[in-house]
């Protein structure tokens, strides 16, 4: 939490004046000092994060959207933009200063405060990646699988089916008693509220923490949301609690710092967006790892969501997103449409470190659905022009279409990975 105005101004003695508005983005005269990142507190409740400093003057993000009025004094807080975590979060839906938003009023607990924007782990802290991530669903843990710790990007048009996998992932590993860190970037309210009753309903949401920010928010709060879900997930990691953290998604979180970058005045780059924009979307996905902590291995898996028009896989947020995670899961709109769901893509989709968690029978079983499925798309184009079927072809078509059936997953009842190999074996028998 940020302190308040009256706080800041009698502990750290450094005051200032709004001399400019730029929307969300305010410049302040009269500080003494300050650096990029502090936290500041206006007299009129509202708070601000620096983040540009010039010989005279210094450009304050602020975290609402009513407009700032110039002439309103400003108070230094000494310290960066932090929020307080613990264990009395779970259950709850919070803004991205911490700021509990739903109803449930029993007492909560949160002991420390942390710093949004920590800098990542490096790899000395860190261990290889080691243990499958069952997610439930079928198709991702045979032919893309996830370990614990990996930062894998989930990807496609709006509408595909995304959602319903990672809410299914979401119910999966928190039964298996994983704490869900689940953050909407700038969604609207119906969506948040909707995803808040499914995991009600499925009984995990006591085990899963939601960080939102809604469209109606400001641009600064928007683009804190991935930092604050971050740092809850680095509080439960020192505790030695393995993690899950969705963010979902981080174009929009991009076109909110496009839009805060362009009111700054920056030089735009490709496609308008400043050109920092890897540095700081890559520092959120670099903060997920299985790390070393106390003798112990501790995992945050991340899954990332981008978001595609017309499944063009190469736009410049994309392709960074891409090359900052360990494989991405495509998500195709032409078989959602074609009623295969979730409509994941297995030969446009990557998994660089989930496979060396699968066991040998997984392995096995992968390659050869893949084999056959890659077949069967081979065949059915050649079936086109009407030749005589074998009896081989029709036992191939026959395996592949028992596959996609056993692959179609429309509600939250996960498959455990046991269940999917003994289905795939007498399938391929």
């Amino acid at each position: 939490m940020i302190h308040s105005y009256n706080f800041a101004k009698e502990n750290i003695k450094d005051t200032g004046t709004v001399a400019e508005v730029k929307d969300t983005l305010v410049k302040i005269t009269g500080f003494k000092s300050g650096v990029i990142g502090e936290a500041v507190t206006f007299e009129n409740g509202i708070h601000g994060r620096i983040i540009s400093i010039f010989p005279n003057s210094c450009e304050v993000m602020v975290f609402d959207k009513e407009p700032m009025a110039v002439g309103i004094s400003v108070a230094r807080t000494g310290g960066p933009v932090t929020v307080s975590v613990g264990e009395g979060l779970l259950t709850h839906v919070i803004s991205p200063l911490g700021y509990v938003l739903d109803e449930r009023r029993q007492e909560s607990t949160t002991p420390e405060a942390r710093n949004i924007d920590f800098k990542p782990i490096g790899i000395a802290g860190r261990v290889k990646v080691n243990k499958f991530l069952s997610t439930g669903v079928a198709i991702v843990d045979l032919m893309v699988p996830i370990a614990d710790g990996q930062r894998e990007l989930i990807i496609g048009d709006r509408k595909s089916g995304k959602t319903y996998f990672l809410l299914q992932t979401i119910i999966s590993q928190a039964r298996a008693g994983k704490i869900c860190i689940v953050s909407l970037i700038g969604k609207r309210k119906s969506e948040i509220k909707k995803t808040e009753e499914i995991l009600e309903q499925e009984g995990v949401i006591d085990k899963c923490i939601l960080v939102v920010s809604s469209s109606s928010d400001s641009s600064g709060e928007i683009f804190l949301t991935p930092y604050t879900a971050m740092a809850v997930a680095e509080y439960f990691r020192d505790c030695g609690r393995d993690t899950i953290v969705i963010l979902d998604d981080m174009t929009t979180h991009a076109k909110y710092y496009r839009e805060l970058s362009l009111l700054a005045g920056r030089f735009p780059g490709r496609e308008s967006y400043p050109g920092d924009i890897f540095h700081v979307q890559s520092q959120i996905v670099e903060r997920a790892g299985n790390f070393r902590v106390n003798s112990k291995e501790v995992s945050i898996t991340l899954l990332p969501v981008a978001e595609t028009l017309e499944a063009d896989l190469t736009g410049y947020i994309q392709t960074n997103l891409m090359s900052m995670t360990d494989g991405h899961i495509f998500f195709d709109s032409n078989l959602f449409f074609k009623g295969i769901r979730p409509a994941v893509n297995i030969f446009l989709s990557v998994t660089r470190v989930g496979r060396q968690t699968q066991s040998k029978e997984h392995k096995q079983a992968a390659s050869e659905v893949l084999k056959i499925l890659k077949k069967k798309e081979e065949l059915e184009r050649f079936l086109r022009f009407g030749p005589e079927v074998t009896n081989e072809v029709k036992e191939i078509v026959a395996k592949g279409d028992a596959i996609w059936e056993f692959f179609r997953q429309s509600d939250f009842k996960p498959f455990t990975s046991s269940e999917q190999l003994k289905k795939i074996s007498e399938i391929l028998k």
